[in-house]
């Protein structure tokens, strides 16, 4: 169990420094790093600095930078048992979630 808490700012804030750190490693300009991805350079501006920008554009940022590995990882299921396994084959179709009474 994680126990350090971050608050949703924070954690994009960090996250938003490892991808400028990343280009400058890679020593890529954001013109550069715009240019492969097939964004403009506002909106990897805009990335960098936390600012709201699509999803896609995040996906493509990591694809040039080698980093599609740790995007690919997010949301796997915890297989740590064979009932979880199960279970995850089980929801594996598509459902929807029963809505919760007002009345409970």
């Amino acid at each position: 169990m994680d126990l350090d808490f971050q608050k949703p700012d924070e954690l994009v804030k960090q996250l938003c420094e490892r991808l400028r750190k990343e280009r400058l490693t890679q020593q890529m300009t954001q013109a550069e790093l715009a240019a492969r991805a097939g964004i403009g350079v506002n909106t990897l501006s805009n990335l960098e600095a936390g600012r709201n920008v699509s999803f896609e554009s995040l996906v493509r940022a990591a694809m040039v930078l080698g980093r599609m590995n740790e995007l690919e990882s997010l949301f796997l299921p915890k297989l740590d048992s064979v009932d979880d396994i199960l279970r995850y084959e089980k929801s594996a179709s598509r459902q929807r979630i029963k809505r919760k009474s007002d009345n409970a």
